[in-house]
């Protein structure tokens, strides 16, 4: 008995494969993700200072869009700086509790990110469906205490699932053949099988996909059905506008996600599963600010305005 328990070797830290390559591939890859990560922080760091700056942008649903875009900034941070950091390692290591820590803030931010595009969601059929309504409905009080839930809720809810499966035993290999800690790599590497500790966490993540969702589609339908008994085609236009724009983001990040986290990932290939981790983690944080404010028309010329007055402040 004793023989035996010398030869366990208790993992104290987890080698990231990340992307397969060769050296040129790795410096392409990491030139790729920073320029994605600088231009991800820039342009949602533009559209906070735009929220905060910008006077005509003091409403429910700018002050949604800039706590979202903060949101974004927080996401992309959780995983871009590691992933640049470990194409330029030679070991390509991540202590256990690095792993760890970034696979609680990975989940809480992303299940953040579900319930702002619900509440956003709401705002807008707000503002289309019931617009007489929406200025005694949706006042600063209500859009900061949604805020205040989303961060609360997304950082709350994974604590306990995320601890029980640290104290699995990884007594085995600790090679994750993926670019960040995740899921399905780390209960491949448990010495031993914990089915409960994985249906809470799926059923978790399967809950918070599916009633955000539906909740966004069913938002969506009453909007669109609103739309359609405007008169004017111009107004009809300019709805169908915003809501292809957000609905082009929900599928974006929704989709992926969904595959990954409620469909069954055995039969999908490893690297299809790195790409799919890395539109919704990488790449969405990126597109959303050109997708939801800088297509806006008030943005545009609230950008105008902020560089303007800049310019007169520089020269005086």
């Amino acid at each position: 008995m004793n023989r035996s328990a010398t030869h366990i070797h208790v993992v104290t830290e987890f080698v990231l494969l990340g992307f397969p390559g060769c050296w040129e591939i790795q410096i392409f890859l990491f030139s790729f993700f920073l320029v994605v990560y600088v231009l991800t922080l820039l342009g949602n760091g533009t559209i906070i200072c735009a929220v905060r700056w910008e006077p005509r942008l003091h409403t429910p649903m700018y002050f949604l869009l800039g706590n979202f875009a903060f949101l974004e900034i927080w996401y992309a941070s959780s995983t871009v700086p590691n992933v640049l950091a470990n194409i330029l390692s030679k070991t390509k290591a991540i202590s256990f509790s690095g792993c760890f820590l970034q696979f609680y803030f990975f989940f809480s931010l992303g299940t953040t990110e579900c319930l702002f595009l619900a509440v956003m969601a709401y705002d807008r059929y707000l503002a289309i469906c019931h617009p007489l309504h929406y200025p005694t409905v949706m006042t600063g009080k209500l859009c900061r205490t949604l805020v205040s839930l989303c961060w609360l809720t997304g950082f709350l809810g994974y604590p306990i699932p995320i601890f029980l499966i640290s104290r699995l035993p990884f007594c085995g290999s600790n090679i994750i053949d993926h670019f960040l800690c995740d899921m399905d790599p780390l209960m491949a590497l448990s010495c031993a099988p914990a089915p409960i500790t994985e249906l809470i966490f799926y059923t978790q993540s399967s809950l918070v996909l599916f009633f955000t969702i539906m909740y966004i589609l069913r938002s969506y339908i009453l909007l669109l059905r609103a739309v359609f008994l405007v008169p004017s085609a111009a107004g009809r236009r300019k709805a169908f506008s915003t809501c292809g724009s957000h609905l082009a983001v929900v599928s974006l990040f929704y989709g992926t996600v969904m595959v990954m986290y409620v469909s069954p990932t055995y039969g999908i290939p490893t690297l299809m599963q790195k790409i799919l981790t890395l539109v919704y983690s990488i790449m969405t944080p990126l597109f959303n600010p050109l997708i939801y404010s800088l297509r806006n028309k008030d943005m545009k010329l609230a950008l105008r305005n902020i560089l303007f007055r800049m310019r007169i402040s520089q020269n005086s």
